[in-house]
């Protein structure tokens, strides 16, 4: 059997964050997805192979865990591009929705064709995985994830790239070794206290009881974490995210102003952009919408907040809540001008935008790499007595 490869996976609801292999491989792709024909006409004066692979996935997927099996599918930013895209609907489980598992196939697919680890033959590549990924707190907790594992596991999952740069033609098997579903909350605290190596570098938090709140499209978590471990009965999860506001922003700019954009994508960028943050084009002239963004985002930050209070008040030997996730590094400001004016609560917001962003992640790759060492260590020692 072909060595199994590492990935760890967050395939959020805005979009996913992948890391393979030896951190030589990271991909970023926005969760949108939309139903596609197989010859799809290919726009623009450069040839197929010279456009970025990114820009252009059109994928067939087979898989037996997918309710709708040999599906055709524009994936992320090319599905943007599309009247019929489909991004999760606002109360809607991860793992229960087939456009998770073409999103984490696609990555995988991706990730196959562009590394040596995996050979080809005749434009087919046999592709062996560990996986680390995870669900929101409020799916583990009602047992998603032993379903959501098993439909990876013994199975082979099949991902055709059809008019995609370069991997025209190719078709890449993907199997699981090993799947590993962990709780957001809880990889949140282990990428807050230690390194890739997996040494501690936060001795401080360790003995802490704290909360981190990861606020993400779709969902908001709020991990309790005390002597070491997320506290269960004190985790709480909540299915409010950013995906609605910035949905309703979206109309709102489309009824005001006329302007179609093509995915909530496309409003994050123009809420957290470092230049020309909330204004848009309107018939070529530049337009402020802060007005919309304003009185939209204020408010969920308002229900946010409540989230926070509820919990800490119910958890009152808190030393310190951490805000993770997509969704805080778009209320950042809100909630910490509320904070200042209500409670003064003790918390931390990562400054580094592409951090939050990419907190999961680079969880879900410590905790698989410490299984996959755990696992080799325990192979040598039965070897080595064996041997005795």
């Amino acid at each position: 059997m072909t060595k199994a490869r590492i990935a760890a996976v967050d395939v959020g609801n805005d979009a996913l964050k992948g890391i393979f292999g030896k951190l030589e491989n990271e991909l970023y792709i926005p969760n949108v997805i939309a139903p596609d024909l197989e010859d799809r006409p290919v726009i623009g004066i450069e040839e197929l192979d010279n456009k970025d692979v990114l820009d252009n996935i059109h994928i067939r997927v087979h898989s037996p865990a997918l309710e709708e099996n040999g599906v055709i599918y524009r994936v992320g930013n090319l599905a943007t591009k599309t009247t019929n895209s489909q991004e999760l609907d606002p109360g809607s489980s991860k793992s229960e929705e087939d456009q998770t598992l073409v999103m984490l196939f696609a990555a995988l697919a991706l990730d196959s064709v562009t590394n040596s680890d995996f050979k080809e033959k005749s434009d087919v590549i046999d592709a062996n995985y560990i996986l680390g990924t995870g669900l929101p707190l409020r799916e583990v907790k009602e047992g998603k994830d032993v379903g959501y594992r098993s439909q990876l596991l013994g199975s082979v999952h099949q991902v055709e790239f059809l008019v995609t740069p370069k991997y025209q033609g190719k078709r890449v098997n993907i199997k699981f070794e090993e799947v590993k579903v962990y709780p957001e909350g809880f990889a949140a605290y282990v990428n807050l206290i230690m390194d890739n190596d997996l040494k501690v570098i936060n001795k401080d938090l360790i003995d802490k009881q704290i909360l981190i709140q990861d606020i993400g499209g779709l969902s908001t978590d709020i991990a309790v974490i005390r002597n070491r471990n997320v506290d269960d009965d004190k985790a709480q999860g909540f299915n409010l995210g950013v995906s609605e506001s910035l949905e309703q922003i979206r109309e709102e700019i489309r009824s005001r102003h006329g302007v179609e954009l093509d995915s909530r994508r496309d409003v994050v960028d123009i809420i957290t952009r470092n230049n020309d943050r909330n204004h848009i084009m309107v018939k070529g002239s530049r337009t402020n919408v802060h007005d919309i963004t304003d009185h939209i985002l204020l408010e969920l930050a308002k229900k946010e907040y409540r989230y926070l209070r509820n919990v800490w008040s119910k958890n009152s030997q808190s030393e310190i809540c951490y805000f993770v996730g997509g969704g805080s590094a778009v209320l950042k400001d809100y909630i910490k001008a509320l904070n200042n004016k209500l409670d003064g609560f003790n918390i931390e917001f990562f400054e580094d935008e592409q951090e939050s962003i990419w907190m999961m992640a680079n969880a879900y790759y410590k905790l698989i790499l410490d299984f996959v060492r755990k696992t080799e260590n325990a192979v040598k020692k039965e070897k080595a007595s064996e041997a005795k």
